[in-house]
């Protein structure tokens, strides 16, 4: 790394610096009460002792199997009905107000559903995750579709490729970076409603264990909890944006990231 990389990282660092030592100095000063708001140091030390409990890597465990497969899920729910509905004929104006009807309701509104059905189990966080996620992809496939070249499109056929090879040499190329955007944006979300869910039914996961260190007074647990998702999400987002980089390396949009 060299040049606005190294610099960029740098600036990353003492911003970060920063952050942590504010939220040491300003409870010490008595600007906050240290009962809610304790100093980063009390905050590290309860996030140590999280990390030598047993317990605390079972929830992590429970929170990454409702994300990884609520995720996964979307996905290929989001690929299959975003192509059928793109390719098949009238089928994109026959959904096109279900679609615009489903999107807008907030994945937390069906909560109660979600205990209704499956009480506090892991498919009432699948449930949430999955509507939350799916509709980031399905939107972005639906997208990329259509900025398929319509020559491009014509040439295909006209060499006679079918509805499966069009799908695969034209429409999957073009529509890849769309997919892409759609899987990091629908990995983020999936984890802000795997928390979620786990925070207000009580699921197995962080958010559980969050809650019960909330309602326990246990504080710098409770923050060291928190970190700990903030850092799961900062994984997941590096994660997703590597993958896209290596899947579209060949795409202008990465071509053009790289510095000489």
């Amino acid at each position: 790394m060299s040049g606005p990389g190294l610099t960029n990282a740098a600036l990353g660092t003492a911003g970060l610096a920063g952050f942590l030592a504010l939220g040491e100095v300003v409870p010490r000063l008595g600007l906050v009460s240290e009962d809610y708001f304790p100093p980063t140091s009390r905050i590290a030390r309860a996030l140590f002792t999280e990390l030598g409990d047993g317990a605390f890597w079972t929830a992590l465990g429970d929170t990454l199997t409702g994300w990884a497969l609520g995720l996964a899920i979307a996905l290929g729910a989001g690929l299959v009905v975003g192509v059928l509905v793109s390719v098949v004929p009238y089928l994109r104006e026959v959904t096109a107000s279900t679609i615009e009807f489903l999107r807008p309701i907030p994945s937390v509104a069906l909560i109660p559903l979600a205990v209704l059905l499956y009480g506090s189990e892991l498919r009432s966080v699948l449930l949430l995750v999955v509507y939350a996620a799916f509709w980031q992809i399905l939107i972005q496939v639906l997208y990329g579709v259509q900025d398929v070249d319509p020559v491009a499109e014509e040439t295909a056929r006209s060499y006679g490729l079918g509805t499966v090879a069009r799908i695969r040499h034209v429409l999957w190329p073009s529509a890849l970076p769309y997919v892409m955007t759609g899987v990091r944006l629908a990995a983020a979300v999936a984890l802000v409603l795997a928390v979620t869910a786990e925070l207000v039914i009580g699921a197995p996961g962080l958010g559980a264990r969050i809650a019960v260190a909330q309602s326990s007074q246990a504080v710098p647990d409770m923050y060291a909890l928190v970190v700990v998702t903030g850092l799961l999400g900062l994984l997941i987002n590096v994660g997703a944006r590597t993958v896209e980089r290596r899947a579209l390396a060949w795409h202008q949009s990465v071509r053009g990231e790289v510095v000489a």
